[in-house]
């Protein structure tokens, strides 16, 4: 039964092109390898690493620049001890107005010191602003250097320049160290933030994360399988620019410098735009579209692929506008209004949270994400 559930998940006619076999890709030429999901299992240890590492930059690097800035970790106050209500705390952070009267008369409470009780309560649930600050600290960091070791390598890619690299010969494309590192660590670093989420302060959108990332780790494992590798690097590459101004600008917004704060969000909001609504479709989703079937024609997989990019996009469009509502405030106004930043992302019940994916803005983005004032993910 095992092996008819492997022969299915892994049907040569649904993931390769016409005339193509898994055989074919485990016996390359001298001096040739073609990647192999074996290769791709290192990974999981190596995100255990990443988690570590993630650890102690945010103690040994994060928390004394946050020192520095003057921000601290800040003691929030304490909720009187009360079993009922905490109870009630852990099944709705929020409750409606019947179950407060009726708490009210168990506990012969005051409505209103009631609603005071749980407005604490999830105070006190809330991350620190030095929290906070260490996370998008970590997390600029990895896409600075993510972003940059992508550039150098993609630099001298010639599928960089001129999209029909990606399907010339395909999938007999050798694997670059390249491309492996950059597949490697991406995949790494979502299977990290897997485990912090778990180790995190736990948020309302803890499930929504929980299938981002899970889908994100699909992908790259899927696409490094079936040697898509020249689309998939030049898919992670647009993804995290953006993410990097974002992610700078909440450091900013921390450290309450909110003339840089504002002007970073106009640059992540511009960088959104040229990378997800100019880059993404007009370059990459086109060339999977209409390159990729001029060259090697469509198979199954084929189709999935494509429909996966072209929901991502329109999630694109959605965020953008939400992005784009905040810039705009902060051109006018001259001040992003924290209201509104709540509108596109919250790490407290009081908040509500959209996030563009890239962990982040995007779906890694990540995604990913965006409410300055927020606690985010991931690509």
């Amino acid at each position: 039964m095992t092996s008819s559930v492997s022969a299915w998940l892994w049907s040569e006619r649904f993931w390769l092109p016409e005339n193509v076999s898994w055989a074919d890709l485990e016996s390359p030429p001298p001096g040739v390898e073609y990647p192999r999901l074996k290769h791709i299992f290192i990974a999981l240890p190596l995100a255990v690493g990443v988690f570590l590492l993630r650890q102690l930059f945010e103690r040994l690097v994060a928390k004394p620049c946050a020192h520095i800035l003057q921000i601290q970790a800040g003691v929030p106050r304490r909720a009187q001890s009360s079993d009922v209500l905490e109870r009630v705390y852990q099944s709705k952070a929020c409750p409606d107005t019947r179950q407060l009267e009726g708490l009210s008369k168990q506990l012969d409470w005051d409505v209103r010191k009631i609603q005071r009780w749980f407005r604490v309560r999830r105070n006190q649930d809330r991350p620190s602003t030095q929290k906070k600050f260490c996370e998008s600290m970590w997390r600029f960091t990895f896409y600075l250097g993510i972003f940059m070791y992508a550039i150098r390598h993609l630099w001298v890619s010639p599928w960089m320049w001129d999209t029909r690299h990606c399907w010339y010969n395909y999938p007999f494309q050798s694997l670059s160290p390249g491309q492996y590192n950059y597949y490697v660590a991406e995949l790494a670093f979502y299977w990290s933030l897997m485990f912090s989420q778990f180790t995190d302060i736990r948020r309302k959108d803890f499930f929504i994360m929980l299938v981002h990332h899970l889908a994100t780790i699909m992908l790259i494992t899927f696409s490094y399988a079936n040697n898509m590798l020249r689309a998939g690097t030049l898919v992670m590459c647009v993804h995290d620019l953006s993410d990097i101004f974002l992610e700078a600008a909440k450091l900013a917004n921390y450290a309450k410098y909110q003339r840089l704060c504002d002007g970073l969000f106009v640059v992540f909001s511009i960088s959104f735009f040229l990378t997800r609504l100019v880059i993404y479709p007009f370059w990459i989703v086109h060339s999977v579209l209409f390159e990729s079937w001029e060259i090697i024609g469509p198979y199954q997989a084929w189709w999935l692929l494509n429909g996966l990019l072209l929901v991502l996009q329109v999630l694109h469009i959605i965020w953008f506008y939400l992005v784009a509502r905040i810039a705009i405030k902060a051109i006018f106004k001259g001040k992003v209004s924290k209201d509104d930043r709540s509108d596109i992302e919250s790490s407290s019940d009081d908040e509500t949270r959209t996030k563009p994916p890239s962990q982040t803005l995007i779906p890694k983005d990540n995604n990913h994400t965006a409410n300055l004032n927020g606690n985010t993910h991931d690509h």
